[in-house]
């Protein structure tokens, strides 16, 4: 599995950018903001990746770890991929 780069966090505001520009904080936040199209894509292939971690019998931590997400999101996608109705069933373990 590929993983993504992790995006950096942010150093300033939304309001200090936008008092050092001249605009409206709703402004900069438009401006930076991610497409949806795209964030739901990525959520989406994440959610796939969780799932398919999951049945290949590791544990959440451990998924979490491989993906660099917290174990609270992992066990969030489960639950969210069992009430949609997704087959969790784990495969035969090939641990050695």
């Amino acid at each position: 599995m590929t993983q993504e780069p992790r995006r950096e966090r942010r150093t300033v505001t939304a309001r200090e950018l936008a008092d050092r520009f001249g605009v409206s904080p709703r402004t900069v936040l438009r401006m930076i903001a991610e497409e949806r199209a795209i964030y739901e894509s990525r959520s989406r292939q994440r959610r796939d990746e969780i799932v398919e971690l999951h049945r290949r019998g590791l544990k959440g931590y451990e998924i979490a770890r491989e993906l660099n997400v917290s174990a609270g999101l992992v066990s969030i996608r489960l639950k969210e991929a069992r009430e949609a109705g997704m087959d969790l069933t784990r495969y035969a373990a090939d641990r050695s």
